[in-house]
């Protein structure tokens, strides 16, 4: 009834405003409908060297899904089986962003963040695919307000070609020297800082999955709603950029609380960044690696445990658990200690032309240990093409098609199998097979701060199990910026 009532308002506002930029033929990247643009054609606010700006977003996203052929679902109590029934689901998110101007080069952002959500099958069941990207592993229907950022960045200046910053979220107008040095600190997400992609990473205007976000197998340090402490330091030299980062990991795998023992239990991750330009096109390739310490534990030493006794299995445990009723199978509460888990991964994307881009993302992760803060993958790749519609006189819609696939390592497989689970996937038994997804989407610009999306996602292989799916989910977005 909610996804019906959305649909019925946004054909009414296809039908008034569909021609409000048919003659916007120019770049897609505006700034004319904000509160930024508006009180600067008031004289009250300086849009090309700012000392405060704010910023806001809204995000309303709804999927369903056809019923699929299963073989078996939550096998002998395992609970974390996709659902084969048709099923719906929605995430509602605000975010506003403030950014105020401190001392020469220095920034400080707050941005606090709502959400609502009704994940599919209570967000189980996909692995490195997960179909909406505002998914967080905590949310519930009742809204929820919450601190996303609140950080310090100092920029200082070595030199180079003066470069001109655009005013937008998280970033003050102004200009920064080519070459440069740059500290963060504070609460922010990895992933605003590490892994951008021009073409699959701001998902709230792109693909809705979650694979193209950050590489599905990049299992960066967060809490469960994705934000983390932590400490960056940067440098730029003209067309190259090296970063480095220390982020706090949750006490517990998947969960809310953050551990504050800053040298014990950790995420650090570094990337080496080159721009460049082929036939007179943008494109950036980018190199990432990253070392956690947490207290994970590992599949074989998990299996093991089971094997020597089988009363340490899933129902007796007294630690932290996913909750699984199968008194069969081993369980990953039994073999946490302190563990690292390393992966690295490319990134790369190139303009082929004005409104033409391509990009590709692939990572291998040890796939010795669990699942801790993102996804079930322990190696993934996605690729695709992304557009605006320049060429048929919408410059603000867009086009994108991607494709994406992830492995879990033998070990996790083996553990699976024996009926185990993890903080996302466990069907109770697997037929091993490489999680696919083909995500597909359009976005339509309606006026100049509201878009409406609508996205097919086809996905084989739910939770690595070729004994289930393939599934087929629908996705509708609105998206509003301010």
């Amino acid at each position: 009834m909610r996804f019906k009532l959305f649909l019925f308002i946004a054909s009414m506002l296809i039908s008034t405003v569909l021609q409000a930029d048919t003659l916007d033929t120019q770049s897609p990247k505006r700034n004319n409908f904000s509160m930024m643009g508006a009180l600067s054609d008031w004289d009250l606010h300086d849009l090309q060297d700012e000392s405060w700006n704010a910023y806001a977003q809204a995000t309303y996203i709804s999927s369903w899904k056809n019923a699929f052929p299963a073989r078996y679902s939550n096998l002998n109590g395992t609970p974390n089986s996709l659902s084969a029934d048709a099923e719906n689901g929605f995430t509602a998110t605000f975010s506003a962003y403030m950014g105020l101007k401190g001392w020469q080069g220095a920034e400080f952002y707050i941005v606090p963040e709502m959400i609502s959500e009704e994940p599919l099958s209570g967000l189980k069941g996909l692995g490195g695919s997960i179909q909406n990207f505002e998914l967080q592993k905590n949310g519930t229907a009742s809204a929820t307000w919450y601190r996303a950022r609140a950080f310090y960045r100092q920029s200082v200046s070595l030199g180079g070609v003066e470069q001109t910053v655009d005013s937008g979220p998280l970033q003050l107008a102004g200009s920064v020297n080519s070459r440069r040095a740059v500290f963060t600190a504070g609460n922010l997400s990895v992933v605003d800082i590490f892994d951008q992609n021009s073409y699959a990473g701001n998902l709230r205007q792109q693909f809705f999955n979650m694979a193209f976000m950050t590489h599905a197998a990049y299992d960066f340090a967060a809490d469960a709603r994705g934000y983390s402490w932590g400490l960056v330091g940067e440098f730029y030299f003209d067309d190259w950029a090296f970063r480095v980062g220390r982020f706090l990991t949750p006490k517990n795998p998947n969960d809310l609380p953050l551990d504050f023992r800053f040298f014990t239990f950790y995420g650090d991750q570094a990337e080496l960044v080159h721009k460049h330009r082929l036939n007179g096109q943008a494109g950036a390739a980018r190199l990432l690696v990253y070392r956690n310490r947490e207290n994970a534990g590992r599949w074989s030493d998990a299996i093991a445990a089971y094997q020597s006794n089988p009363a340490q299995n899933a129902t007796t445990c007294t630690g932290f658990s996913y909750d699984s009723n199968n008194a069969s199978a081993p369980d990953l509460c039994w073999a946490r200690q302190p563990t690292i888990k390393m992966g690295i991964g490319l990134n790369l994307e190139q303009a082929l032309t004005d409104d033409i881009g391509v990009f590709f993302r692939g990572m291998v992760s040890d796939g010795q240990s669990e699942v801790y803060s993102y996804t079930s993958s322990d190696r993934s790749l996605s690729f695709g093409l992304s557009m605006t519609g320049l060429r048929w006189g919408r410059a603000q819609d867009g086009f994108g098609i991607g494709y994406a696939q992830s492995w879990i390592s033998n070990q996790h497989a083996q553990y699976l199998n024996m009926g185990g689970i993890d903080g996302f996937i466990g069907d109770g038994k697997i037929t091993v097979k490489p999680e696919r997804v083909v995500d597909l989407y359009y976005k339509l610009h309606l006026m100049s701060s509201t878009w409406i999306s609508v996205d097919y996602q086809h996905i084989a292989n739910p939770a690595y199990n070729a004994d289930r799916g393939p599934v087929d989910i629908f996705g509708c977005r609105a998206h509003f910026e301010f």
